[in-house]
């Protein structure tokens, strides 16, 4: 049987539309395009129904042949969304008051499907986190009230099952797939308390035994929580809004990892800056993270959050795994120039560089052989339009809005998980009459007074770093070309000088508890030998240490705590050294 063709939704000042997908983009048959601008549209998440609001109206159709499921008068909508299942349609408006209603009206709805009839009505003030959240069986919803989390059972909303309470609750996440569901709970730090996250397994949310992992953490006002897909463990980005050593106009990130067979980790990263990006593989068992100064890292890792394959730097701040998990695109958008990089993640091979200028929304279609990308309003209000690419760098639609008009929105049709197979990747640009849309090759910056004169070599104001393999066993020279792998081989060299003339500029005293000759000294006593091996295996990690500090790395509290103990060692190795 062949895959569905998937549908694109496009909504814009001049109405909403539905495309039946790609390679070609033509106006679904069983659907009429509402020319009636629209506030908000959705699909359902198996993809067979499609909604939205026009102002007027909430409607509901069937996306297979455009039949209408549900009509809502509440023309002051601005956000829907279906339940996994498809039992409930959920609303939600602009919180109000009025002098006829002091207290506001409720402005979170929730409607049974196909029916109509109005199931429950609440109050929900934010908009972030409005919409509450199911788990795929849809056995279970939860919602954020007041420092609890409210969980209810069975669609069942006129009595709470149960309730976790904690001070200050201000962000939850509910893990994917079925039962037994679990939930990571964000509690902010205060009076000099750390914040931090515990995870739960529904229903045992009460005793000092029910968290599932722990992980406490300072310098948070906020935090962003990414579960697998396998609900396996979360990752969690903690952020501050203030960098108060002034290294970031950003703030500070750090990012930590909970399994839910209660290991936690802080990720260490390779270098310093913002985190501007973190996803997860489909494969739940690897995790993509973008970071640092600008030109940005991008490293792989796995489950014990071991680097397995750095990217290099590149001018990139965000990463999107395909449905599959196959490829992995790299891209830097908003202040960015719109470079992607398309790379095959089971080769770590890299298929090819695109330039997606002005570009605000991307995304994957559920095939997992083309994306989307659009520049939208109003974020840009000008050169509105979208295009669908072929991941090998061709240009198969392209859609360029009149001036006066704007594009709000682009969406493509959700699909279970499976519905289309992963397909051999290819290396060779698909055909397209629109072509391809390459990466321009970079320049370094010159000042205006230097440019009518011949270019000369000269240092540059960054370090690009060339792609690297991390695993086990392989050295990554394979992925690197001839010059990207003489200038590692140059940078390595260079690096082992430095520590080798550290190494004799350092008094002797320093020197001789580590040296390799002293290490077969024995002293007769096996007691005294015993302790003098001991110590040198102190002090060769602590050597460790400082070398992993001076290249960038960021160390954990206790391993500075080591670093600082050396003299004390030394003392130690000196006296009984001096005893022999």
């Amino acid at each position: 049987m062949a895959p569905p063709v998937p549908l694109l939704a496009v909504r814009g000042s001049e109405g909403t539309s539905l495309l039946s997908g790609p390679p070609r983009c033509e106006p679904h048959p069983a659907f009429q395009r509402d020319t009636h601008p629209s506030r908000c549209l959705t699909f359902s998440t198996d993809g067979t129904l499609f909604g939205w609001c026009n102002g007027r109206s909430v409607h509901v159709v069937k996306c297979i042949d455009g039949s209408t499921v549900s009509n809502f008068e509440l023309p002051k909508t601005a956000l829907i969304e279906f339940s996994p299942l498809n039992n409930i349609l959920v609303t939600w408006q602009p919180y109000t008051k009025t002098q006829d209603s002091p207290q506001g009206e409720a402005n979170l709805r929730l409607w049974e499907l196909p029916s109509g009839r109005p199931i429950k009505s609440l109050y929900q003030k934010k908009v972030d986190s409005w919409c509450p959240i199911w788990s795929e069986d849809e056995k279970i919803c939860v919602r954020s009230v007041n420092n609890e989390l409210h969980f209810y059972e069975n669609n069942d909303f006129n009595s709470i099952a149960n309730k976790l309470h904690m001070q200050k609750v201000s962000d939850f996440a509910l893990s994917p797939g079925t039962q037994p569901s679990k939930v990571a709970v964000y509690v902010p730090g205060s009076k000099g308390a750390p914040s931090f996250v515990r995870l739960y397994q529904y229903p045992a949310l009460e005793g000092p035994s029910a968290a599932l992992a722990n992980k406490s953490f300072f310098k948070a006002d906020r935090v962003s929580m990414h579960w697998n897909r396998k609900a396996s463990a979360v990752l969690v980005t903690a952020s501050t809004e203030v960098d108060k050593s002034g290294a970031s106009y950003y703030g500070e990130q750090t990012l930590h990892y909970l399994a839910v067979n209660g290991e936690t980790a802080v990720v260490q990263l390779a270098k310093n800056g913002p985190i501007y990006d973190v996803v997860w593989s489909p494969n739940s068992s690897e995790f993509c993270v973008v970071y640092g100064f600008m030109p940005a890292k991008a490293t792989v890792f796995n489950l014990k959050c071991e680097p397995i394959f750095d990217f290099g730097t590149g001018p990139r701040n965000a990463a999107y795994y395909s449905p599959q998990g196959h490829i992995l695109v790299l891209a830097g958008f908003g202040n960015l120039q719109g470079q992607m990089e398309v790379w095959d993640v089971r080769k770590y091979k890299q298929v090819t560089k695109l330039q997606a200028t002005d570009t605000t929304w991307f995304s994957w279609c559920p095939d997992g052989e083309h994306v989307v990308t659009a520049t939208c309003s109003p974020r840009l209000r000008v050169s509105n339009g979208y295009k669908i690419w072929h991941y090998t760098g061709s240009v198969l639609h392209r859609v360029d809005l009149a001036a006066g008009t704007e594009l709000w929105e682009v969406r493509w049709q959700s699909f279970p998980v499976g519905s289309f197979p992963e397909r051999p990747i290819k290396y060779q640009a698909a055909p397209s009459e629109l072509g391809t849309t390459q990466a321009t090759p970079t320049q370094a910056y010159r000042p205006p007074a230097l440019r009518h004169m011949p270019a000369t070599p000269s240092s540059k104001l960054h370090e690009d770093e060339p792609p690297q393999d991390l695993r086990p066993g392989l050295s990554g020279e394979k992925s690197l070309s001839k010059s990207a792998l003489k200038n590692q081989r140059k940078r390595e060299a260079k690096k082992a000088a430095k520590q080798e003339a550290k190494r004799e500029s350092e008094p002797s005293t320093v020197s001789a508890p580590v040296s390799s000759s002293q290490s077969e000294e024995t002293n007769g006593d096996p007691e005294t030998d015993k302790k003098i091996k001991n110590l040198k295996k102190k002090l060769k990690a602590i050597d460790e240490l400082k070398e992993q500090q001076a290249s960038g790395k960021v160390l954990q509290k206790n391993q500075l705590e080591k670093i600082q103990k050396e003299e004390q060692l030394l003392e130690e190795l000196r006296d009984l050294q001096v005893g022999q």
